[in-house]
């Protein structure tokens, strides 16, 4: 070959490496701390406190304890349980366009669990994705967010697994379609997307907002359900928090935008709503939001709730065009007087069944748990969330005297869920929805099972 032949070759492949780096980078996008533009430094060089770890009060707590925190801050539980289950035995699933994933038995158990793991397993499991066997994990398993985590939280929460009880239960098989079902796929997958890195503290802010960052990116995972995805299906962190559909739940905009986020909440309000599920005026935290509430958010220590709310105050604000500026007030009292819709089936399912919790004014008589007015869910106009409520409804465990919802999917057909949610969104919200018994049907497919 020439050297004329040589040097037009070279750069081809350096304009194919260039392309591939940017096409990549592009994709990709920012990490999920971008937007904080101060100094990011390595613990060996930050002077502040350890954001870190446990809160104080645990400082002197033991490992398996101090892990027992850590797990529940990460929200282990929720994806590695089934109804009725065993806790961390597995075998929830995840339906998916493209077929249903089954989460894995992660007790200590030697052929179904992780008895067999050594720490560098578990830490490549927990940072990379990658199994004892070598096996790419998908990213159902949020690695691409756990790798944040310091390698001593990491393995404190193997500890704590590892005390538990093993348990003998093999996952289902996967149900995943071609060319989904390839996890050596995966391994590109995580070169684009996994950084494999680990938290790093911004030295221009606060050691609480430090601590915020840490407790909600790499253990809480908040973008895995509040941001959306982008074409490779991985988190888009240019539209942070703004809002996602989650295994056929809405997960709404939590950032700063005064309207559409919260930004207009006050700290009370967010810390409410993280510890019991609730917040006076905007409503109550169902499906995935009220799992995360009570086995994970109403478990921190007051201070680091109050370092999430912290964090969650500094992520930049951005709109949520479908949804209204201003809420709707409360409904009439009467029946007789307010918004409706022209099918009757709404309204009379609603009087049947639900009136009795909610009023025909939406502010509840029996709980303030039950109140319509003011929520989200009832002002969204797809009504994604009111109708998964009602097929679903909402098992609350804490506070203790939360009040929860009896799930009414099996007693109302499709259409018939299809017609109260639009009925309740014309009612209590500010535009009416138009949901169809198909869309009911989809939404049933959706949810986790």
């Amino acid at each position: 070959m020439s050297p004329g032949a040589r040097r037009i070759l070279l750069s081809v492949v350096v304009i194919v490496v260039v392309a591939l780096a940017a096409g990549g980078w592009i994709i990709r996008g920012p990490g999920p701390m971008a937007f904080a533009e101060g100094p990011k430094v390595a613990f060996a060089d930050y002077h502040d406190a350890n954001p870190t770890g446990v809160p104080a009060s645990l400082a002197k707590a033991s490992l398996v304890e101090r892990g027992e925190y850590l797990a529940k801050a990460a929200d282990c539980m929720v994806c590695h349980t089934t109804q009725d289950g065993k806790p961390y035995a597995g075998g929830l699933g995840f339906n998916l366009p493209f077929g249903t994933l089954y989460s894995t038995n992660i007790t200590p158990d030697k052929e179904t669990g992780i008895g067999n793991y050594s720490d560098q397993d578990f830490l490549a499991a927990v940072h990379r994705g990658i199994r004892r066997d070598g096996a790419r994990l998908y990213p159902a398993m949020p690695f691409t967010s756990y790798t944040y985590m310091t390698d001593a939280d990491a393995l404190a929460i193997k500890a704590y697994l590892f005390s538990l009880p093993a348990v003998h239960a093999e996952a289902p098989a996967n149900t995943l379609t071609f060319p989904f079902n390839q996890r050596w796929a995966m391994t590109f997958w995580s070169i684009v997307f996994n950084p494999d890195i680990r938290f790093e503290p911004d030295t221009s802010k606060t050691p609480e907002w430090n601590r915020g960052a840490y407790l909600a990116e790499a253990l809480a995972h908040c973008g895995e359900c509040h941001t959306p995805r982008n074409l490779g299906f991985a988190l888009d962190n240019r539209k942070k928090f703004a809002g996602a559909l989650t295994a056929g739940w809405r997960a709404f905009n939590i950032t700063s935008d005064k309207t559409t986020g919260i930004g207009g909440w006050r700290d009370e309000d967010i810390v409410s709503y993280l510890t019991i599920g609730h917040a006076m005026g905007h409503g109550s935290a169902s499906g995935p939001m009220g799992e995360a509430v009570d086995y994970s958010f109403s478990q921190f220590a007051p201070e680091d709730i109050r370092a999430v709310v912290a964090y969650l105050r500094s992520v930049p604000p951005i709109a949520s065009p479908d949804l209204p500026a201003t809420l709707a007030p409360p409904a009439p009292a009467s029946h007789k007087q307010g918004g409706g819709t022209q099918d009757p089936r709404g309204k009379m399912v609603f009087e049947g069944a639900c009136v009795s919790c909610h009023d025909w004014s939406g502010e509840s008589p029996i709980s303030p748990f039950a109140t319509l007015t003011g929520a989200w869910a009832v002002n969204d106009p797809t009504a994604t969330n009111v109708a998964q409520i009602v097929i679903s409804g909402t098992v609350r465990r804490h506070p203790p005297d939360a009040v929860s919802m009896p799930a009414f999917g099996d007693a109302y057909s499709d259409i018939e869920i299809a017609a109260v949610a639009n009925y309740v969104t014309a009612r209590f919200g500010s535009k009416p929805s138009s949901l169809t018994a198909q869309d009911v049907a989809e939404l049933r497919k959706q949810a986790s099972q």
